[in-house]
């Protein structure tokens, strides 16, 4: 893993030492079109090598917050509209061989529609479900204007609070890295918990189906 973190360090050193701030939103936008390039290095990064290293106002922070917001609601869409355009017919096809079916797509429509922006909210401060979180808002068609609005609300947060991380250590940016590192695993396993219960409801439920 530290292999692979430290060849994405290169390629991001690489992509501002190429493009400087634009490379924040090209960086941020491949990670919000679920690639995993994550946002813990590029901003960090971004608040030694673009901000302090260049002995630019403290004030620059906002604008990197801008430019990180801008390039995950870019990527974000792209996923969301993967999710919209190719996500959707594939599980109305195929959902039923993974425990998919028509009216949890229904469910989850209307949960989108109710409680799905302060969730894409929610989750654009969190590391790894930041990511992925625009395939299913997309494959439930939640509306796009709110879509955009939380994502870059979100994003302008975690990016402007991570550029600032950057800032302060420094030479020592990568600590901020090694901080959320152990949180990967814990959510990754959250995240399987849940799929686990999501089968086993779902089994159950048409047991009773059945029963009925």
């Amino acid at each position: 893993m530290y292999a692979i973190e430290q060849a994405v360090l290169q390629f991001i050193a690489s992509t501002y030492e190429l493009m400087q701030w634009p490379g924040v939103i090209v960086l941020m936008a491949i990670e919000s079109a679920c690639i995993p390039v994550p946002s813990e290095l590029i901003m960090p990064f971004a608040g030694w090598m673009l901000i302090k290293n260049q002995s630019l106002p403290l004030a620059y922070i906002l604008l990197a917050g801008v430019y990180g917001a801008l390039g995950n609601t870019i990527g974000s869409i792209v996923a969301y509209e993967v999710g919209m355009w190719g996500g959707r017919p594939l599980l109305y096809k195929y959902g039923k061989y993974i425990l998919v079916h028509h009216s949890d797509l229904e469910r989850a429509d209307r949960w989108f529609a109710k409680s799905g922006g302060w969730s894409v909210f929610a989750s654009r401060l969190l590391p790894v479900v930041r990511t992925f979180i625009s395939l299913p808002a997309g494959i439930a068609r939640m509306d796009f204007i709110k879509f955009c609005v939380y994502t870059f609300a979100g994003s302008f947060i975690w990016s402007a609070a991570l550029t600032y991380g950057g800032y302060q250590l420094g030479e020592h940016w990568e600590a901020i890295r090694e901080v959320m590192r152990p949180f990967d695993p814990a959510l990754i396993v959250i995240g399987l918990m849940l799929v686990g219960i999501y089968i086993y409801l779902h089994i159950k439920r048409g047991q009773n189906q059945e029963i009925d």
